[in-house]
């Protein structure tokens, strides 16, 4: 079975077990950005991936979402940050590169640009760490966001604190799926990965030094204090989380930023 893994600091708390203490046999872990693992699940090539969430609404009914866990924040993120010349409310018609690693947090920016700042901006799409030369601001997520030099000329906002700031509702940026036609051929295998999974998230709980200390050395270049990162996110997949997720699933429908999806299918059993 190939399963994806997300290789930023805030998936290594669901890959710890398997990587650092039991691998799963039979199960071939495939690390990449969001954008490479939400095409590749879009593709067939992936049977089981975390994938963002606005990937999630393109591909629905194509997959079984994992009901209980997910990566989330409710306010402050530090990992996804529109880094700017100007103020938000002053970049109508201006230039903003986007992270080719993301979907999410781009649909989630378009959202906020849009609805709430009533600015329409000229979009482009550049590598996982932008160059801010020739433009006016840059979307930058995951590890190269905590560890991109922003310098005190530049405005900083954090979406998961804006978008909360602006809507009330915290930001599910990614959820985990498995391809239906997967979910039978390789139940077995899934059920082993789920109980990793699980497995990983309780030493983020009662073995956290080893973790955060793993966790550091997989990933050098971020800077950041991994507990006080890992205390920002949120990873049960709660009903409050659910709804926010249909929430912003009506904003990006309604835009037609990704397809309308009204509901899904979680995996059960």
């Amino acid at each position: 079975m190939k399963l994806g893994y997300i290789d930023y600091l805030n998936c290594y708390p669901f890959y710890y077990h398997m990587l650092m203490r039991q691998p799963v046999d039979g199960v071939q872990i495939i690390a990449g950005y969001p954008s490479t693992l939400n095409r590749m699940m879009s593709s067939g090539e992936l049977d089981m991936s975390p994938i963002s969430s606005a990937a999630c609404a393109d591909i629905a009914g194509d997959v079984l979402v994992l009901p209980d866990v997910c990566l989330s924040s409710v306010g402050y993120v530090s990992s996804v940050v529109l880094f700017s010349s100007k103020p938000i409310e002053d970049l109508n018609g201006k230039t903003i590169a986007l992270s080719g690693a993301s979907h999410t947090s781009v649909v989630l920016l378009k959202i906020l640009l849009s609805d709430y700042f009533n600015v329409t901006p000229h979009f482009i799409t550049t590598e996982p760490m932008p160059v801010l030369d020739g433009v006016d601001a840059a979307l930058i997520i995951g590890n190269e966001a905590m560890t991109f030099s922003a310098g005190s000329s530049l405005y900083t906002y954090d979406l998961g604190e804006l978008w909360l700031e602006k809507t009330g509702f915290p930001v599910v940026f990614a959820v985990f799926a498995i391809r239906k036609e997967a979910a039978e051929r390789h139940a077995r295998k899934i059920n082993q990965v789920v109980s990793s999974y699980h497995e990983s998230l309780t030493c983020l709980v009662d073995e956290n030094d080893d973790l955060y200390i793993s966790a550091a050395r997989q990933y050098p270049s971020v800077q950041k204090n991994v507990k006080a990162y890992y205390n920002l996110l949120q990873f049960e997949f709660t009903e409050k989380l659910k709804k926010a997720l249909f929430f912003y699933f009506e904003k990006s429908g309604r835009l037609g930023l990704t397809k309308q999806v009204a509901s899904l299918e979680f995996l059960t059993g």
